[in-house]
């Protein structure tokens, strides 16, 4: 039995790097297996939501340093590439992305369910992106039209992969926004936008249905037998949901308060008194876990501070939404060093490389929430940054993720450059 137990152990090592999601593994599997995932509704003193931001008093906020603002026709080209580039990669069934692998060990998306989730997310990301591009070219509006034409073929069919994957979130996210600008740009046609209008509504349902017993979603769910998912709720994730589900409210359709308020109140569990957010729920008993300070933080703290401060958060102020895109900017390495790692991360602070334009977009909403005096020092940050990390065929990219990768990166780029025009 020693003889064999060394090759035993390297076979199961193998195994379950190839079987389990990678992210899950470099977390540890101890934590998962170990992990909490109840609603924190616990009289802990230690686990009570933080309502006040105190960042700690010996140490000095980063702060960038000023950049030139490329030049609105710099940044209009650069919008125009990447535009170029979805009008080329789109599929000829009118979608973006496909399950073709694109490194030998890839994230758990098991087939077909983890696909359609992601292909419909990035589609949806796509069109959205080419609609607020305002570029008006012929090929521009077809490739919206095919990509509309899929969305209302395949949207209705995107549900949870299996008992484990809920990728289907993030298609049920990203396509609310997608729906209320086609509803917009059908203008006149009212049998169109009462088509879209359904479609929206039938989003919002199932994004409520799939929201985690303990509020908030997460993309698995390890609970044998629960009959509603009880997810490994992260931050991001409920916050991404959140501010979706906060803009269609806005858009006029009804959104249920018991299921934003239950992900706002999962968001505040998992703040610290900096205002960087837990990883996830799972993550109560780790605060100081690597992930979990700072510089894990910085891809996740600016959607969490803007879904709350959507929500009328008191404590997210100006000054956190300075501090953190600051922070942003001036800590920028940690994300660029998990830029392009094939492997979840396996980057300092535990960043993985998905997170940098996911970082970016939403910071750039955060920014335009402060005064206009304050947005034109970050306008020029985003466009300086975004305009030279562009590859050399008009795409943007941070993460190998099958074919999907290129699509929604490029689509983040976008609609972050779109800001800063």
């Amino acid at each position: 039995m020693k003889k064999f137990l060394p090759k035993i152990l390297t076979d199961f090592a193998l195994m379950t790097r190839r079987l389990l999601p990678s992210t899950l593994i470099l977390l540890g599997l101890s934590g998962v297996l170990a992990m909490d995932c109840r609603a924190a509704d616990t009289d802990k003193p230690s686990l009570a939501p933080i309502d006040t931001y105190r960042p700690p008093k010996d140490i000095k906020i980063p702060r960038p340093v000023a950049v030139e603002y490329p030049g609105v026709e710099q940044v209009q080209e650069s919008i125009r590439r990447g535009v170029d580039y979805l009008c080329k990669k789109q599929n000829k069934n009118g979608s973006w992305g496909s399950p073709k692998r694109t490194k030998a060990l890839d994230i758990y998306a098991p087939v077909p369910g983890a696909h359609h989730g992601f292909r419909a997310a990035v589609t949806c990301m796509a069109v959205t992106a080419l609609i607020q591009s305002g570029d008006q070219r012929s090929v521009v509006q077809q490739a919206i039209d095919r990509g509309e034409a899929w969305i209302l073929k395949e949207l209705p069919r995107v549900r949870r992969a299996n008992a484990t994957a809920l990728y289907n979130i993030w298609a049920h996210a990203y396509s609310l926004q997608t729906l209320v600008l086609l509803q917009e740009r059908a203008g006149d046609d009212r049998e169109k936008v009462d088509q879209l209008a359904k479609y929206t509504r039938d989003q919002i349902e199932l994004l409520s249905r799939y929201e985690s017993v303990n509020g908030g979603w997460g993309y698995y769910d390890f609970t044998v037998g629960a009959k509603r998912p009880s997810s490994i709720v992260t931050s991001f994730s409920a916050a991404t949901c959140v501010i979706e589900l906060q803009r269609v409210r806005k858009a006029g359709f009804e959104v249920p308060a018991t299921v934003t308020d239950k992900a706002l109140g999962s968001i505040k569990r998992q703040r610290k008194p900096d205002f960087s957010y837990l990883y996830g729920a799972h993550h109560w008993h780790k605060p100081m876990y690597s992930i979990n300070r700072p510089g894990g933080s910085l891809g996740r703290s600016q959607v969490c501070n803007l879904a709350l401060y959507r929500d009328g958060d008191q404590a997210v102020t100006d000054q956190v939404f300075i501090d953190w895109l600051d922070r942003l900017f001036a800590r920028k390495l940690w994300l660029d060093l998990a830029r392009k790692r094939p492997i979840p991360h396996e980057s300092y602070f535990a960043v993985a490389g998905y997170f940098v334009y996911y970082a970016y977009y939403y910071g750039s909403g955060c920014m335009l929430e402060l005064p206009e005096e304050k947005q034109a020092f970050y306008k020029a940050q985003f466009a300086h940054l975004l305009l030279g990390l562009q590859e050399s065929d008009g795409c943007w990219w941070d993460f190998p993720l099958y074919d999907y990768h290129q699509p929604y990166g490029t689509a983040f780029a976008i609609m972050t450059l779109v800001r800063c025009r």
